[in-house]
């Protein structure tokens, strides 16, 4: 289709122009290449579109029926041409994007609300799940994801990696007393989630710490294991992101500030387009200005 097309654009030059060898400037191509084309729509319809002597061209009947609506087809191509480089340049229309559950509570939803007003013409649909998904089956514009990215296809930028800290309450501490070694955790009540194991691992400069926790509960989600720290009853180690709230609230008190603990790595992913669309490249430039 797209040979025809420039078929129609060469014999509308030469039929606008006048002649061949006018159309061929015009167009920067030679005029053996414009005869071409035209020849090749004249074989398509069956028709003679213009007689040409030694002196002059003409259009036929048919072809200066067929001029006119050679005009509006390629109108109408210029005019969607118009409106794709417009969603292009200007950001709207639909945008997913999805994220994990606490990350994308805590941390994403204030970038997007900040984003929606800056861009009002684009809706944001956001889908918080803690799987990995597959953005081409499943319509997803944008995604945050944690730990390593296993498919090299998707275009990743890295983000502020996600820190692990260990916290409890003031209540707690006030009982028990506040550690100030990593090692001082094992005579505490430590709050065990389920998928990470009882190993605890600092680090603070070349020191190193392995501690084994233990304690009265263990649960497979780190948001019951805060919930029980804040009520105090012991020593949580979970995701900044999801204790962040606490924190900030004096709910909980952060833990051995000078020691580190593993960090998870966090990336902004988008397929592979090469030109991607004026919605997604935004947001991911303004969530890199504020997640980067």
């Amino acid at each position: 289709m797209s040979d025809k097309l420039r078929s129609m654009e060469v014999f509308v030059a030469a039929a606008t122009a006048g002649s061949f060898a006018a159309a061929a400037q015009a167009l920067e191509i030679s005029a053996v290449m414009v005869g071409k084309h035209v020849q090749a729509l004249e074989q398509q319809l069956g028709a003679r579109l213009i007689e040409r002597s030694t002196w002059r061209q003409t259009l036929t009947e048919i072809g200066a029926a067929y001029l006119e609506r050679c005009r509006d087809v390629l109108a109408s191509v210029a005019a969607a041409d118009h409106v794709a480089e417009n969603l292009r340049a200007e950001p709207q229309g639909s945008l997913r994007i999805s994220a994990p559950a606490t990350y994308g509570e805590q941390r994403l939803t204030p970038v997007i609300a900040a984003y929606a007003a800056r861009y009002p013409k684009v809706r944001v649909e956001l889908v918080l799940s803690n799987r990995v998904i597959d953005m081409a089956e499943e319509g997803v514009d944008v995604t945050i994801r944690s730990g390593p990215i296993a498919d090299t296809t998707l275009i990743a930028r890295p983000l502020q990696p996600g820190r692990v800290l260990v916290a409890a309450s003031p209540a707690y501490l006030k009982k028990h007393g506040t550690p100030r070694h990593p090692s001082d955790l094992e005579r505490h009540n430590c709050l065990v989630f389920a998928g990470a194991g009882a190993t605890w691992r600092f680090q603070r400069g070349e020191e190193k710490v392995e501690v084994s926790a233990r304690g009265t509960l263990v649960s497979n989600t780190g948001a019951s294991l805060v919930v029980a720290a804040i009520a105090g009853m012991g020593v949580v180690m979970q995701a900044d992101v999801l204790m962040e709230p606490a924190l900030k609230a004096g709910q909980l008190v952060r833990l051995l500030p000078k020691w580190e603990l593993p960090s998870r790595a966090m990336h902004i992913l988008r397929r592979p387009e090469a030109r991607p669309s004026a919605k997604v490249r935004s947001f991911v430039d303004f969530a890199l200005e504020r997640l980067g």
